[in-house]
């Protein structure tokens, strides 16, 4: 899902738009796969008799909420939530329900940084972390596919604001 062109300002370009990488919804299958193992072994396992249909049913009933919670509230979770850079700044927005941003300038923005762990490498993806001139000092952007491009390209992206002379002067420094 790219970011929504109304969030852009006339004349802003979009350079990057993301989301977290595919692999951040590997705990959640695998939880699906957990419910659903749980659920099949006890209505196979239980006998077809009063009181076990009833603990059947309350075992499925069970496996669904878990479902919800651990599988489907994650995977919404991350359809929703979107990264981009664009030639003035850094937005996210993320919330199913309620929708929350971040905006941050790139003219504030003083080191981006990444991390690939060792689960990170063979997908490629890693974190992004962006410090900036703000309160609240950095962004952590987790599980952004192919991270070190990105960060080239946000290096990149920042090399160019910083070298024209009215970059400051449009940010309103």
């Amino acid at each position: 899902m790219a970011i929504s062109k109304k969030l852009l300002n006339p004349g802003e370009r979009l350079i990057i738009s993301t989301r977290q990488h595919p692999k951040a919804l590997f705990v959640p299958i695998l939880a699906l796969i957990v419910f659903l193992a749980i659920a099949v072994v006890a209505q196979v396992k239980l006998e077809n008799d009063g009181f076990q249909r009833v603990l059947t049913l309350i075992v499925w009933v069970l496996a669904i909420l878990g479902i919800l919670w651990f599988t489907v509230r994650p995977f919404l979770v991350w359809l929703t939530t979107v990264h981009a850079f664009t030639d003035r700044r850094l937005i996210t927005r993320n919330g199913i329900v309620t929708r929350r941003g971040h905006d941050i300038p790139l003219a504030r923005v003083s080191d981006i940084s990444i991390e690939i762990n060792l689960i990170d490498r063979p997908f490629g993806c890693g974190s992004l972390i962006i410090a900036d001139a703000s309160t609240f000092g950095t962004v952590r952007l987790n599980d952004i596919p192919h991270v070190e491009a990105t960060q080239r390209q946000l290096n990149e992206l920042l090399h160019d604001l910083h070298a024209r002379p009215d970059a400051r002067r449009d940010e309103g420094v």
